[in-house]
């Protein structure tokens, strides 16, 4: 059906334009890349890039200007309008997935509703992680200063004071009587619940449902792999793991939940020294593709000697060197989800705090060990 190839192709090129131009890639009056650069940057063909433009012309989001190029067109109403500007503030969209498709769909929504959207612009790759808070920080300040109605934002992780730095932002937003909604994780550590809104799937019932499925596949000894200084989801999702083995009356000794950075050869060799574990969930995908990567450097297989899985579902968890098993999340879901909270919360500023988790879902494919071929019987 090469139609329905074309317009997929056309789709997502138009949506990741559309996201870049959300989150301050391409700043209002700016120029975007030529049709030609546009080809070689997407691998599409010319027309799919020139109906991709068209789909975004019609969006207003640009202005085709004959002999000159294509600009972005400012916000209608953004400028002068400051109740009905929202803001987005995610320190990690420069390196989560998934909040790409997030901040995307906030986008759309924002102009159909005709919100205007205020981006600072993501931090520097090559700052430390102490600039990158402050950076955050200053952003939280233009956001009241523009006096804007109301905030998304995905606190901070990995970054040392990063629970104190999250709860100044999401306070300073209070106080200027700016509405929150807190998008994947909370402001602090699993279990507590800090009293802002929150939109992110149920991690204690992934948790549970990934661990449940490698106990389903025969495995006894389970490990759990994070960075230091992970999100609070990723302790809520320990907690799920942990009830499953519970509930199949399997032991998690003291050192079960293991923390270092997945290429380090040194860690990756820990979590399959003596070949005791069965297998190894992952904070994320991105954590297990990288401990993937580093245990095949020392001739250790995915999953023929270890099962690796890990969670959010990313575009690479299926291009990795083997396909990765993992928790879906609904990003548009969240997205429309946090959206409405967003309206309520600015429409009844005094109602209580409310946390909504939306359902995750299991993917299974080939790093899991599913899909293994058992020895024939002789």
């Amino acid at each position: 059906m090469p139609s329905s190839a074309g317009d997929s192709k056309h789709r997502r090129v138009s949506k990741r334009l559309e996201i870049e131009i959300a989150t301050g890639k391409f700043a209002p009056g700016s120029r975007l890349p030529s049709e030609i650069q546009l080809v070689k940057q997407f691998e599409v063909s010319r027309p799919t890039i020139a109906r991709a433009l068209r789909d975004l012309e019609a969006k207003g989001l640009i202005e085709r200007r004959a002999g000159s190029g294509t600009y972005v067109k400012s916000a209608e109403g953004s400028r002068d309008n400051s109740a009905n500007v929202l803001g987005l503030l995610v320190p990690g969209l420069p390196n989560t997935e998934i909040f790409h498709i997030i901040c995307g769909e906030i986008a759309s929504l924002a102009r159909v509703h005709e919100y205007g959207l205020m981006w600072g612009g993501p931090p520097s790759p090559l700052q430390s992680a102490d600039a990158s808070l402050e950076h955050a920080e200053e952003i939280c300040r233009q956001f009241i200063e523009r006096n804007v109605s109301g905030v998304f934002f995905a606190p901070a992780e990995l970054h040392p004071g990063q629970e104190a730095a999250n709860s100044r932002i999401a306070e300073s937003l209070r106080e200027a009587g700016i509405g929150v909604v807190l998008i994947d994780r909370d402001l602090c550590a699993f279990p507590r619940r800090s009293d802002f809104d929150l939109v992110g799937i149920d991690n204690l019932a992934a948790g549970y449902m990934i661990a449940d499925h490698l106990i389903k596949l025969g495995c006894k000894k389970i490990l759990f792999a994070c960075r230091p200084l992970s999100a609070a989801t990723v302790n809520a999702r320990i907690a799920g793991v942990r009830e499953a083995l519970a509930q199949n009356r399997l032991e998690c000794d003291s050192g079960w939940v293991k923390q270092g950075d997945p290429k380090d050869l040194k860690f990756a060799r820990s979590l399959v020294s003596g070949r005791l574990a069965d297998a190894i969930i992952c904070a994320n995908d991105d954590t297990a593709a990288m401990l993937i990567r580093t245990l095949e450097s020392q001739g250790i297989r995915t999953p023929h000697d270890i099962r690796i899985v890990g969670f959010d579902d990313v575009k690479y968890a299926m291009l990795v060197s083997v396909p990765l098993t993992t928790i879906h999340q609904p990003c548009r879901d969240i997205a429309h989800v946090a959206f409405q909270t967003m309206l309520r919360r600015l429409a009844e500023p005094t109602l209580p705090a409310q946390s909504i988790s939306l359902t995750p879902s299991l993917v299974v494919r080939e790093s899991c060990g599913a899909y293994r071929k058992l020895p024939r019987e002789r």
